[in-house]
């Protein structure tokens, strides 16, 4: 499958708006839930929608690998197996947004793909990282934590990616319309 031109520049924006939410991670659940996450969920729904799965798999893999960098929690520093498990979170909210959407050509399939975009993203964090990889590995000094750290991997990306989902309506609706035009 070919990238054109006119996809990579709009992942690397994306991208680029993806990378400037995570310096703003420090502002606690408030910020991971309305700034920084839903505004990579959003990226993520648009680039699927508008570029195309590959791009939005691209996007899906990179971020988890920049947030690591740029403001990695203490969890994902004490067990970094957390990281692919981010990554296939991330593709399932597009994949899912993206195949529905296709399938359902309504004005319910969008919304539809959202909501079961959004359920398997929280569900697989869930499993993979709060009932698996945390309970695991996570170290003795960091368990009296465990419980906030296994909220923050299900209940608060599933919220995250809820959100996530909203700005991406909202940005979808007026989007889609200038891109049919642009035709």
């Amino acid at each position: 499958m070919k990238i054109t031109t006119k996809q990579l520049v709009q992942t690397a924006l994306l991208l680029a708006i993806c990378i400037v939410s995570q310096f703003f991670k420090g502002g606690g659940t408030f910020f991971v839930i309305f700034v920084t996450g839903a505004i990579i969920n959003a990226c993520l729904i648009i680039s699927g929608l508008s570029s195309g799965m590959l791009c939005a798999t691209i996007l899906a893999i990179v971020t988890p690998i920049t947030a690591f960098f740029i403001a990695a929690s203490p969890v994902t520093a004490a067990i970094p197996a957390i990281v692919p498990c981010i990554m296939i979170g991330n593709l399932l909210l597009p994949l899912f947004v993206c195949l529905i959407t296709k399938k359902i050509k309504s004005p319910a399939g969008l919304p539809m793909g959202m909501l079961v975009g959004s359920l398997a993203k929280g569900i697989f964090m869930g499993i993979s990282i709060s009932l698996i990889l945390i309970p695991s590995f996570l170290p003795e000094k960091m368990a009296p934590k465990m419980t906030t750290f296994q909220i923050t991997f299900s209940v608060v990306q599933f919220a995250a990616a809820i959100v996530g989902c909203i700005y991406a309506y909202i940005i979808w609706m007026a989007l889609k319309k200038y891109l049919k035009n642009e035709k």
